[in-house]
């Protein structure tokens, strides 16, 4: 079964996490940086299902007990696109001008990995606003990154 991915609540999430932490989910920002810990709180705040498989899974328990794709940039697109995951949210590439609310695009920074993960906050106009931690950032224009490159992934539900 799938239900519906709630864009609102996921990013009434991210503008109310993005200054702050969550005591709930940890802070990995001297220990890799904390962008995707944060993006996948929001995901779960837009009706995100944990999926407690360890290696094809997303989940977060504590800061010794996770999944992979709970805080890697790499693995969180892996889980979203990979479709055989069973349940939780799942994502496809889309183009820039496709994002909606709610959905997540990372950035590429360097020559060899996708390395920051946003989650997009509001559009107006065609510009696209986002959230982040990490660096963090409350409604930032996207086009103030500094990115080689962009993966936009639309969120399209959560299998349940």
């Amino acid at each position: 079964m799938i239900k519906e991915y709630n864009r609102r609540e996921a990013v009434a999430y991210a503008q109310r996490w993005a200054l702050a932490k969550n005591p709930n989910f940890g802070y990995f920002g001297g220990i890799g940086g904390d962008c995707t810990n944060y993006i996948s709180q929001c995901i779960l705040a837009g009706g995100g299902v944990m999926n407690y498989n360890y290696i094809k899974g997303w989940y977060f328990r504590s800061m010794t007990d996770r999944s992979p794709s709970w805080t890697s940039v790499s693995y969180l697109q892996s889980f979203l696109l990979r479709g055989d995951n069973g349940v939780g949210a799942f994502a496809q590439i889309c183009e820039l001008g496709e994002v909606e609310i709610g959905d997540i695009i990372q950035l590429r920074q360097n020559k060899t990995h996708f390395n920051h993960s946003l989650i997009v906050s509001d559009i107006i106009g065609g510009q696209i606003f986002v959230c982040a931690h990490s660096n963090d950032a409350l409604n930032r224009p996207l086009n103030s990154y500094n990115a080689l490159a962009l993966m936009p992934l639309h969120i399209i539900g959560i299998k349940v």
